[in-house]
């Protein structure tokens, strides 16, 4: 068992219960009624008691006693630096299609941390492989019913995915599922689809013993996600693997929208999806909305542009005038994955009188990528595509290029250090509402 730190807080909610009894940034726990947090599960486990003993050592390094009476389950307020706070569960597979390891050197060390952590899994839908837990992980899933987890599979055939995973262990993922199974937790599973290893037939079994598991009130299996490899000019050499083409998109999306349509049959729900890359890459149309269901799948690109457009009719439908004063022109910056799907909407702002919205859609020489979704575009694709171009008066910036809440590309690039080079002010977007109040606001 790795040493636990106390839990370092880095934020306390206004007038919260942590506010009145008087946390302050800086401050950390030590314990709650006597139990060292492990992570934020254990904290929120711990938490909802209705009568709380708190060890905590505060940012002077003194320690002091917190006793805390509330309603069960209030929550108390407090934010932490991480969600962990023993060590990071760590990959020991060595995927050839890793994307840690299709990273140049010499940048920010998180970025080379192989996450397969089941703990970050359960709180965010990070994807792990089950292949480095040992039973009292696996004990602790049980009694605390951390479901769903999300899981990348890839391959059910044991010499494929050990193939893929370069893993021994690997093999084990159907039985694996089949604990799931018996206790009644759920995974949604993750495949990604390496031409000539695991396409074509594998990946047809990997489906259907996939989608087998979809049956009673809990499918065990919730959701499949297929997603073509994605590769860098920074991958290892000699690992095997082939980029995914236009002909071998537009295979892989008539075999996967076959057996969706089957399982619907069978199942009442398509249990698997392709991600949206299959059919950008492919040139095809994207599914109709109705077609993903709950969008069991969003957070892997499964069906986002869809959900995107639509939130994007409904806010402009909402919020955009018919005209503003004084006339302004904005820089939108995308991957050229969804220039195609963007169109509309960029036509759709255009339509307000005094608006000029001009899209560029970017591929990444960062990566080397001819195809590029929007949050792979670092600060160099952006200089290396826009400087000494007319930007006009901004740059909308969608904030799934940056770091989770800081300002820094995936190249360790700063917004900042973007906005000096380009000479232009950049303004990060959250979201479609995000980016109609900054459309009306510098408007």
């Amino acid at each position: 068992m790795s040493e636990i730190k106390p839990a370092k807080i880095t934020s306390v909610i206004t007038e919260s219960i942590a506010a009145e009894v008087g946390f302050e940034a800086g401050d950390a726990i030590v314990s709650i009624n006597g139990i060292k947090p492990r992570d934020l599960i254990d904290y929120q486990f711990l938490c909802a008691d209705e009568i709380l003993e708190i060890e905590v050592l505060d940012k002077h390094g003194k320690i002091h006693q917190v006793e805390i009476e509330k309603d069960y389950d209030q929550d108390l307020g407090i934010e932490f630096a991480t969600a962990l706070f023993d060590n990071l569960i760590q990959c020991n597979n060595r995927c050839p299609f890793c994307f840690i390891d299709q990273q140049p050197p010499g940048k920010r060390s998180s970025l080379y941390l192989k996450d397969d952590d089941y703990r970050l899994s359960f709180l965010y839908g990070s994807y792990l492989t089950l292949t480095n837990l040992p039973a009292r992980e696996w004990q602790r899933i049980e009694q605390m019913r951390l479901s769903p987890l999300y899981v990348s599979v890839h391959a059910t055939e044991p010499e494929i995915r050990i193939r893929l995973l370069k893993n021994s262990r690997a093999g084990e993922i159907l039985e694996q599922i089949k604990w799931f199974q018996a206790r009644r937790l759920q995974i949604h599973a993750q495949v990604v689809v390496c031409p000539g290893i695991n396409d074509g037939p594998h990946l047809e079994r990997t489906l259907r013993d996939l989608a087998s598991f979809y049956m009673g009130e809990v499918p065990t299996v919730a959701s499949v996600a297929v997603v073509p490899v994605g590769l860098t000019r920074f991958r290892p050499p000699q690992d095997e693997l082939i980029p995914v083409t236009r002909e071998k998109a537009r295979e892989v999306i008539g075999q996967v929208e076959m057996l969706g349509q089957e399982f619907k049959q069978k199942y009442d729900s398509r249990v698997v999806w392709l991600a949206d890359e299959w059919f950008l890459i492919g040139g095809e149309e994207l599914p109709a909305q109705e077609e993903y269901e709950e969008y069991p799948q969003i957070d892997n690109g499964v069906g986002s542009i869809r959900l995107f457009m639509k939130e994007f009719n409904q806010v402009a439908n909402k919020l955009l005038p018919a005209k503003i004063y004084p006339e302004k022109t904005l820089t939108w910056v995308v991957g050229n994955a969804v220039e195609k799907a963007f169109t509309p909407l960029v036509d759709r702002l255009n339509r307000v009188e005094g608006l000029r919205v001009n899209m560029v859609a970017l591929y990444s020489d960062y990566w080397g990528q001819n195809i590029t979704v929007t949050g792979l575009l670092t600060g160099h694709d952006l200089l290396y595509h826009l400087k000494g171009k007319d930007l006009g008066d901004s740059l909308l910036l969608p904030s799934i290029m940056l770091k989770h809440g800081e300002l820094v590309f995936l190249d360790d690039m700063t917004v900042a250090q973007v906005s000096k080079e380009l000479n232009i002010r950049i303004l990060p977007v959250a979201g479609v509402e995000d980016l109609m109040e900054d459309l009306i606001r510098t408007c």
